[in-house]
C-alpha cells in the first residue's frame, strides 16, 4: 500500500468533490451533489490506488452523462 500515493489522489479527488458538491448545492443538481459527496468520502474506504483512480474518474465523469 503506497500512501503517498493514496493520500495525493485522496486531496485530488477531495477537491474536485468540494467543487461539484457546491456546484450541486447551488444548482440544485441532484447528480453532482451526490458525486461530489461520493468523491469526498470514497478516498476514506478504498485502499486500492488501482480501484480508488477507477472509482474516482467514474465519478467524475458520471454528471457528465446523467442530467436529471
Amino acid at each position: 500500500m503506497d500512501t503517498t500515493a493514496q493520500l495525493l489522489w485522496g486531496i485530488l479527488f477531495g477537491g474536485i468533490g468540494l467543487g461539484y458538491f457546491i456546484y450541486g448545492k447551488k444548482q440544485r443538481a441532484v447528480v453532482p451533489l451526490l458525486a461530489g459527496i461520493g468523491l469526498l468520502i470514497v478516498p476514506y474506504f478504498i485502499v486500492n490506488i488501482f480501484i480508488l483512480v477507477i472509482t474516482g474518474v467514474a465519478l467524475i465523469i458520471l454528471p457528465y452523462f446523467i442530467k436529471i
